[in-house]
C-alpha cells in the first residue's frame, strides 16, 4: 500500500485543487432552511422533504439536490459559460422544486440562520457522527449549529488562465469576501431574539475551530495560493480517520494533518484519507479546481442571483475586475484583508463606512459589466438591490432591531451551548 506523504500533499493541492484553464465558467450552491407554512416552528424532516421532491421529477436543468445534516435543502447547478446560463438553469430548477414544496404547504426560507427552531441534527452517517463527537469533545458547541441551523449562499467560479492569473484572482476573491459579507448580512435574529450581528452565521463559523474555518490569505501569507493552502491544510487538525474497509471511524484522533503524516495516528494516512481531509476545511475561499466563495449569507428568494452576478462580473469582467481590485485593495489596505475585517463586517455590515464605500464600488462595477456578459437582465436585478440595500447602507439583515446588544461570536457561542444542553449534543460540520 502507498502511504500519503507531505510530497503527495502539495502534489495533489498544485495539480487538482489549483487547476489553470480558461476561466468564465460560474456556478452556485443555494442552501436554504425549510418550514411548514402551519407549522412554522416543527421542523421539516427530509425524508418528507425527499420523498416530495422524488415525486416531483428530476431539475430539468440539471441542478444536484442534495441535503444538509439539519434538513437544509441544498441545490447545485451545473457549472455553466458566464452568469446568464448558470441563472437561467438554477432559476427553473428552483422554480420546479418551489413548486412542489407550495403544493405541499413548505416554503423556502428566507433567512440565513434559523430564527426560531433550535438546530437538530437528522442525517445519520458515519461522517456526521465523528463531526458532531469532534466538535463535542473540542468544546466547539457552534459546530452543531453551523452544521444544522445555517444555510448559506455559495458560489463556484473558475481559478484562472495561468498561475498568475489564478493568484490575482485568488487574492481579489479573499479582498472581495468583508464586502460580500456585509452586502449579503441575513442573519440578524437568533432563537427569537437580536444578536447584534447582522450576519450571526458568520459569526457561529468563526467560532468554530479557527484551523478549518479562518481565512487561508491573511496580511502575513504566501504569493503562491497552492503553497499556502498546502500548509493550511498539514497545519489543521484531522477530525476523524475513516475505515475504508466499512468499519467505524474514529473521531479526532489528536494530531494534524502533518502530524499524521509524521507517523502519530491510529494508522497511516493513505490518498483518500487527503481529499476526506480537505472536504472538512471551511474556510471562506476554498480551492477545489475552481474557487469556492462560502461566505455569502443565504438571502431571500428573489435576491438569490444577485451575490452570483455580482461575483461572477468582478472576478470575469477585465474591467470590473479592475475596479474591483483597486477598490478592494484600497479598503484592506492591502494585498488580503485584516481579520478584524471580517468580523467587523459579519457585525456591522455597511454600516462601516469605508466597506459600504468599497460595496457601492463594486455594484456598480457590476451592473456596468453584466450587459457586456450577456447578462442584461442580472444587471437589472443587481441594481434593484442596491437601490434597496447597497446604496442606503443597508443589507437584508436591516433595519436592525432597536439599540442592539453587541456580543463577540464566543458570547453568541455560549449561549448556543447553553441552550443546546436541553436538546442535542453539540456537534457537527458541513
Amino acid at each position: 500500500m502507498t502511504y500519503l506523504t507531505t510530497e503527495d500533499v502539495h502534489d495533489y493541492i498544485r495539480g487538482v485543487c489549483f487547476k489553470t484553464g480558461p476561466p468564465g465558467k460560474v456556478g452556485a450552491e443555494t442552501e436554504w432552511l425549510v418550514s411548514d407554512t402551519v407549522r412554522p416552528t416543527e421542523p421539516v424532516t427530509i425524508e418528507r422533504l425527499a420523498a416530495l421532491l422524488e415525486a416531483g421529477g428530476p431539475p430539468p436543468a440539471g441542478s444536484r439536490i442534495t441535503f444538509e445534516p439539519g434538513g437544509q435543502l441544498e441545490l447545485s447547478s451545473p457549472a455553466l459559460p458566464g452568469p446568464a446560463q448558470a441563472h437561467q438553469a438554477l432559476a427553473a430548477d428552483l422554480d420546479h422544486i418551489g413548486k412542489a414544496l407550495a403544493d405541499a404547504g413548505l416554503c423556502l426560507g428566507e433567512t440565513a440562520l434559523d430564527p426560531v427552531r433550535p438546530p437538530v441534527r437528522q442525517l445519520r452517517a458515519p461522517r456526521y457522527d465523528a463531526m458532531e463527537r469532534f466538535f463535542a469533545g473540542r468544546r466547539h458547541p457552534s459546530g452543531h449549529t453551523m452544521m444544522c441551523g445555517t444555510a448559506s449562499l455559495q458560489v463556484c467560479l473558475d481559478t484562472g488562465a495561468d498561475a498568475d492569473d489564478g493568484r490575482d484572482r485568488w487574492e481579489l476573491a479573499h479582498r472581495l469576501g468583508p464586502v460580500l459579507v456585509a452586502a449579503f448580512a441575513n442573519s440578524a435574529v437568533w432563537r427569537g431574539r437580536p444578536t447584534g450581528w447582522k450576519s450571526t452565521r458568520w459569526a457561529i463559523w468563526a467560532a468554530t475551530d479557527a484551523t478549518r474555518t479562518r481565512p487561508v490569505l491573511d496580511r502575513d501569507g504566501h504569493r503562491d495560493p497552492a503553497t499556502a493552502w498546502t500548509e493550511y491544510a498539514l497545519a489543521a487538525t484531522v477530525m476523524a480517520v475513516p475505515d475504508h474497509d466499512g468499519g467505524p471511524w474514529r473521531p479526532d484522533p489528536g494530531v494534524t494533518l502533518a502530524e499524521w503524516i509524521a507517523g502519530t495516528g491510529p494508522r497511516r494516512p493513505v490518498a483518500a484519507d487527503l481529499e476526506f481531509h480537505l472536504s472538512t476545511l471551511f474556510p471562506p475561499v476554498r480551492p477545489r479546481g475552481w474557487w469556492e466563495l462560502r461566505m455569502i449569507d443565504a438571502v431571500p428568494v428573489r435576491w438569490w442571483p444577485v451575490p452570483m452576478a455580482l461575483a461572477a462580473a468582478l472576478v470575469d469582467d477585465p474591467r470590473a475586475r479592475a475596479v474591483a481590485a483597486e477598490a478592494s485593495e484600497r479598503l484592506c489596505r492591502g494585498h488580503a484583508p485584516d481579520p478584524r475585517l471580517w468580523l467587523s463586517s459579519a457585525q456591522r455590515g455597511l454600516e462601516d463606512p469605508a466597506v459600504a464605500a468599497c460595496a457601492r464600488v463594486c455594484f456598480d462595477a457590476a451592473v456596468e459589466a453584466l450587459p457586456r456578459m450577456g447578462a442584461a437582465h442580472l444587471a437589472v436585478l443587481v441594481d434593484a438591490y442596491a437601490d434597496r440595500y447597497v446604496r442606503q447602507g443597508l443589507s437584508p439583515a436591516d433595519p436592525r432591531p432597536e439599540s442592539p446588544v453587541r456580543r463577540s461570536p464566543s458570547a453568541v457561542v455560549r449561549a448556543d451551548a447553553g441552550a443546546d444542553r436541553n436538546s442535542e449534543p453539540s456537534g457537527g460540520a458541513r
